[in-house]
């Protein structure tokens, strides 16, 4: 809504001062997630509050960023969001096809854009407002050298920048481009204003400290991802819920029965009974540590854990060294999330390069982003069944 709706809905806006401190600005008092969730009502959809961000029509149609955005919300990762088709993508087309008994190949085929038509309303893009308290966050240059790292007290995001296109599960580079000279796509500057999208373009945010473009208070075009709704109460965890909001995963996740890992199809598929629930794009083994095929168990959770360096470990006993604890963060090596398996030394994690995934290989355990092992985490149990196929 804009200011010259009823004054009488004030105490509804999407920023409205929650009665307690949960370490960041939340949506309202019903929604726990960061003051940019998702605002669907304004599309047509959902019963959130409306806001005049929403408002800014994009400059151009984004029809492949639009399908990204609409299978992230309903469980099928497409990765990284950019607007092309890619492997990540083409996952996820597979497995919304497969889960709608359509014919399953990978395209945005006439089908498809049927089966998905119900999410027309849904833009591909919404405006938001990078929240102030962003200026006062600790970001911190990750050194290479491991035992530096080990003196960190976390690994946390280095600017700005990557903690916001983690946010919105995209890149620096595609958020740029959404923003051309910093100011949302489809704005025009109003004249004789140069302070309302303003971005510190590659600044220095302070000595040693990696750069960042955009700035806390600056309104920005983001890809509109959802299904980031956090329940009141449901989150035990404060740390968790905190990186629940920053990762734009909501609390309400299905609880799935059956996990399944192909090593050649790159993919994690998630399962209630026989239904196909949800897909994800993954890593998973390597030549030197391949996937271990077979049934596994779950057994335990660890959020924001600290990561055990130990290049025994690491080099398949060929190697020996010192042993480090690393601190804990989205750039931690196992990223903000370790699902434990029955398999000693082998779980289901992050990443803190989510561009990577289904490319790179991974030391034998399962990656996917962070936000897609986030996401997992709320769906899994002690008694989901865990399978690696070839």
């Amino acid at each position: 809504m804009n200011g010259a709706e009823d004054e009488t809905d004030t105490d509804t806006t999407a920023q409205a001062e929650p009665a307690e401190d949960y370490g960041y600005e939340t949506y309202d008092e019903n929604n726990l997630a960061d003051s940019m969730a998702s605002n669907d009502d304004a599309y047509g959809m959902g019963d959130s509050v409306a806001n005049e961000d929403a408002d800014i029509p994009d400059s151009e149609e984004r029809p492949i960023m639009q399908a990204q955005v609409v299978l992230d919300r309903i469980g099928f990762g497409p990765g990284v969001i950019d607007g092309k088709m890619g492997m990540s993508t083409e996952n996820a087309l597979n497995g919304f096809q497969e889960a709608n008994d359509l014919e399953v190949t990978g395209e945005l085929d006439e089908a498809t854009k049927t089966a998905l038509s119900d999410w027309d309303s849904i833009p591909a893009t919404r405006v938001v407002t990078i929240p102030a308290s962003w200026s006062d966050a600790e970001y911190t240059d990750i050194p290479e050298d491991t035992a530096a790292k080990a003196k960190l007290e976390r690994m946390g995001y280095k600017s700005l920048d990557e903690r916001l296109a983690e946010r919105f599960h995209t890149t620096v580079d595609v958020l740029k481009q959404l923003n051309p000279n910093g100011r949302p796509a489809g704005m025009d500057a109003p004249e004789g204003d140069r302070t309302a999208a303003t971005p510190t373009p590659d600044k220095e945010q302070s000595k040693g400290k990696t750069t960042s473009y955009f700035a806390a208070g600056q309104q920005i075009r983001v890809p509109n991802i959802g299904a980031d709704r956090i329940e009141k109460g449901s989150i035990e965890d404060r740390g968790w819920q905190q990186t629940l909001a920053s990762l734009g995963v909501g609390s309400d996740q299905p609880e799935v029965d059956r996990i399944v890992v192909s090593k050649a199809g790159k993919t994690l598929k998630a399962y209630q009974g026989e239904k196909l629930v949800a897909l994800f794009t993954v890593s998973s083994g390597s030549s030197e540590f391949p996937l271990p095929l077979g049934e596994w168990d779950i057994v335990g959770e660890a959020y924001n854990p600290p990561y055990s360096y130990d290049p025994e470990v690491l080099s398949g006993g060929k190697e020996d060294g010192q042993e480090y604890t690393l601190p804990p963060g989205p750039n931690s090596p196992v990223g903000v999330v370790w699902i434990d398996l029955s398999k000693e030394h082998y779980g289901i994690h992050g990443t803190p390069d989510p561009e990577t995934i289904g490319r790179a290989q991974s030391s034998g355990c399962v990656r996917l982003t962070n936000w897609d092992a986030a996401r997992l985490a709320g769906m899994v149990s002690q008694s989901t069944e865990v399978i690696f196929e070839a």
